[in-house]
């Protein structure tokens, strides 16, 4: 199967999706499964996985509700406060919901670049593996030094990291971050998906090839069985289209590994977030 392992879905609320600003214009609509099966059917994939986009318990339910009504949306990355005093208790609520698979912070918002270790957050990082969640990593490069303090002190956490932990592509400053993404690739419970690239280039002019520097070095760093294929959907129509953001991954795949393709696009995502997969597309 084919999968997706990131993208979004909302109803545009211009309060609840602050961070959507007057750059962004074409992100302020809706966006929903049925504009979501049109890319996927033209790009030859099977399925998704929701991550949440804004932090409430709220998101979480309506990607559930979501997932419950689509087969395409084979999982849900929601959102948990996991500093919350009554944590285990929201986490066995929402251990019901089978296609719950994982939790995300927007990390990279906190102004602490330690933020990821203060006590609180990594008590929270304690109790996941209990409920079977992953943890996605969204943070900026600055940030990836507590990052990888904290999958280090977690082993058998599985934590994945987006974006790529969001190099800055636009400005071709890469040395730093490759030397950090070197360091976390080093933890084999931590994979990373290959995804959010259009938007940190620059939205008008990227080329393909602007890319291949920071490719080799997750590739060098992961390997081809921790990679996995994210389109950060709908975001990336900010620069570049379902299309182009898939043909920049699968066409270095099959240049540079194309033995791993089937893992990359989709064998990974399922084997990490541990998805319920039948020949015909997502179980029910």
């Amino acid at each position: 199967m084919n999968i997706d392992s990131h993208q979004h879905f909302w109803r545009y609320d211009p309060a609840r999706l602050g961070w959507i600003d007057d750059n962004m214009g074409v992100l302020k609509r809706d966006f929903l499964p049925e504009q979501l099966a049109a890319e996927l059917d033209a790009n030859n994939m099977d399925a998704c996985i929701a991550v949440q986009a804004d932090q409430s318990e709220q998101e979480t339910l309506f990607l559930l509700d979501l997932a419950k009504r689509s087969r395409r949306i084979a999982g849900v990355v929601g959102w948990i406060d996991l500093v919350s005093p009554q944590l285990d208790q929201r986490l066995k609520f929402f251990s019901q919901f089978e296609k719950l698979r994982g939790v995300r912070h927007v990390a990279q918002s906190e102004p602490d670049d330690r933020f990821l270790l203060r006590p609180d957050f990594t008590r929270g990082i304690s109790r996941l593996q209990e409920f079977g969640f992953t943890y996605d990593i969204l943070i900026y490069p600055k940030q990836l030094p507590a990052a990888i303090e904290l999958v280090a002190r977690f082993p058998k956490q599985r934590f994945v990291v987006d974006h790529l932990a969001k190099p800055e592509i636009k400005t071709k400053n890469i040395a730093a971050w490759a030397a950090l993404i070197g360091s976390m690739g080093r933890n084999p419970n931590v994979y990373c998906k290959l995804s959010g690239l259009v938007t940190e280039a620059d939205w008008r002019r990227w080329t393909a090839a602007d890319f291949d520097p920071y490719l080799d070095a997750v590739f060098e760093s992961f390997g081809e069985d921790r990679l996995m294929f994210g389109s950060d959907w709908p975001v990336c129509l900010l620069a570049a289209s379902y299309k182009q953001v898939k043909d920049i991954i699968a066409n270095y795949v099959d240049t540079k590994a194309p033995k791993a393709k089937e893992k990359i696009f989709g064998a990974n995502a399922i084997q990490f977030y541990d998805l319920k997969v039948c020949a015909n597309g997502p179980a029910a």
